[in-house]
């Protein structure tokens, strides 16, 4: 089972789910699953994987074809590589060490390949290549997130005054109940200003935090202006009140109603459910007291928001694009000062750059097999200035087998062209944006686009790659680019988007926030993984707001799973 959002307690283990296995074992043995991940473990300067046990499955007696039944938990990172190892052993004693146990067989994978496939099934391994005769292990995942949202509009008449020099300030706030019996806050609104009959901007809460899941859970609501208490059970009472807003932080309470969540959700469709609400005080001390307004629920909704997880689950394909900056001022490839020039150790930040990235990605495209682009180099035979060439110099077919395979192309490729320029992104941008529109006409969920630009300096077509990339938030695609070498990248800081909205020349702007950019040179001293993480940990949402906005649900939808 996989855990999402990512910062949960209570402990985890990267067996993302429950694994049965099956093969020609003798009778009598009794299998059980083990499973690890990897530790980080420091040897001088060099830092060495190694897998670390978190937990087991349960014995099971006597079976060759066992199907376990614990579930196991781990918190999942879309832009991590996380390494799992599962393990079968045929327990034949008390002790809880394993070195005393027949090892049956393992397999080697990663979270992300569990979680792309709809059934992960493996060969076990004695060892890497050498199979553990005939058996094998199946592994499924599913995530134990609860992804409805309580949708809420409301609204109010009448209410009191309770400003001596003008009328109320009314807010609602909402809370639910802890197991120990305490309220704790989960939704307050905006404040309407001098207003006694006001109406407040249609809202939204996850279920999971409204009310932990539970219907049958308290839920108070609270407004400073409005106190609501809504409990989920369809037959407990709560209270409602209605409180004013003051700025020295004292709020006056208007009143409170009772009500529950499955009365609320009766509202809709022009029919709405009102309550009066009732500040106990006054209704204690004034004997004609009747209300101090009315408290309307225009619509209660629960629906469901899809999760990154929901989509790539459901068969949501991720394609992985890259695109090189081959223009000169990157220097000879020859020189050791050129940032394309490749180590003795076989890598320079072009190379780290692409197996960073790519080595997550990959794991969500079935096939491996990713365009891969070089822009600013003349190319053979005609030797002009190409901003849109495959790195295999095949045009009609510029897949590269699995990130390895990009690699290899760009190294086949650096002595057989000419470095040269300008600096342009949008044909690269506009290529891949051809086939996102494409995938976008399918109507569906099913294929999602990220593009890896690497680049060393300033874009030339910065107008041009303005409009590219204000099309481009329109369909389903991100854009990561990562800058080498030490130039000044206030263009791709201005492209990112981060201080404000990206508009095109033309004051058009971008639908959503789609491109990411970080500087290599923060990355230098760190480790592989880090770039990644940084490069990688906006998609999820990216992707999910895209169709959101679009109103796809994923290909196959989810069961609803709670925690």
């Amino acid at each position: 089972m996989i855990r999402w959002p990512r910062a949960c307690p209570g402990w985890s283990c990267p067996c993302p789910a429950g694994a049965s296995s099956t093969g020609t074992w003798a009778p009598g043995r009794t299998p059980s699953a083990s499973c690890c991940r990897t530790r980080a473990v420091a040897d001088g300067l060099s830092f060495t994987p190694v897998f670390v046990q978190l937990d087991r499955t349960e014995k099971i007696k006597n079976c060759q074809d066992p199907e376990f039944c614990k579930k196991l938990v781990v918190d999942y990172y879309f832009e991590k590589v996380q390494k799992l190892k599962f393990g079968v052993y045929d327990i034949d004693n008390k002790s809880f060490d394993l070195n005393d146990d027949d090892y049956l067989g393992g397999v080697e994978c990663t979270l992300g390949q569990v979680v792309s496939s709809s059934v992960f099934t493996r060969a076990l391994e004695l060892k890497q290549g050498k199979p553990a005769g005939k058996g094998t292990i199946t592994i499924s995942a599913e995530e134990i997130k609860d992804t409805r949202v309580v949708y809420l509009e409301i609204e109010a008449q009448n209410l009191d005054k309770k400003d001596f020099l003008g009328k109320s300030d009314p807010f609602l706030e909402f809370y639910k109940q802890s197991d120990a019996g305490t309220w704790q806050l989960v939704y307050r609104s905006e404040v309407i200003k001098n207003n006694l009959n006001p109406c407040w901007r249609k809202f939204s809460v996850p279920l999971q935090t409204f009310c932990g899941g539970d219907f049958n859970k308290p839920i108070k609501v609270e407004s400073s202006g409005i106190l609501f208490v809504v409990p989920s059970h369809p037959f407990s009472v709560d209270a409602v009140q209605c409180a004013d807003h003051d700025n020295d932080g004292s709020h006056d309470l208007i009143g409170t109603l009772e009500t529950t969540l499955a009365k609320m959700q009766t509202a809709g469709a022009g029919s709405l459910v009102e309550y009066e609400c009732i500040h106990p005080e006054k209704k204690q001390k004034k004997k004609h007291y009747k209300n101090s307004g009315i408290i309307r629920i225009k619509s209660c909704k629960i629906e469901t928001e899809y999760s990154f997880l929901d989509y790539v689950m459901g068969g949501c394909q991720i394609n992985f694009t890259v695109g090189v900056d081959f223009t000169a001022s990157n220097g000879d490839p020859k020189s050791p000062d050129s940032l394309h020039y490749i180590s003795p150790d076989g890598i320079n930040e072009y190379l780290s750059a692409i197996w960073s990235v790519g080595s997550v990605v990959q794991d969500y495209d079935t096939d491996k097999l990713f365009p891969a682009f070089g822009f600013g180099a003349q190319v053979p035979p005609s030797w002009q200035v190409s901003h849109e060439f495959a790195l295999n110099f095949n045009p009609s077919n510029p897949y590269c087998q699995g990130i390895q395979g990009i690699v290899d192309a760009y190294r086949q490729i650096l002595p057989q062209i000419q470095l040269y320029g300008p600096t342009n992104f949008s044909p690269i941008i506009n290529h891949v944006a051809r086939f996102a529109a494409h995938s976008l006409q399918q109507g569906t969920a099913a294929q999602y686009f990220i593009l890896l630009i690497i680049t060393d300096g300033e874009i030339t077509d910065l107008d041009q790659t303005r409009q590219a990339i204000v099309n481009a938030s329109k369909l389903p695609m991100s854009i990561i680019i990562v800058g080498v070498g030490e130039a000044d990248f206030k263009a791709m800081e201005f492209l990112d988007g981060d201080n404000g909205v990206l508009k095109s020349v033309t004051g058009e702007p971008a639908a959503r926030d789609i491109v990411q950019f970080v500087p290599f040179r923060q990355f230098k001293n760190a480790p592989q993984e880090a770039l990644s993480q940084m490069v990688l940990a906006e998609v999820p949402k990216q992707l999910v707001s895209y169709y959101k906005w679009q109103g796809c649900p994923p290909l196959k939808l989810p069961e609803i799973k709670a925690m």
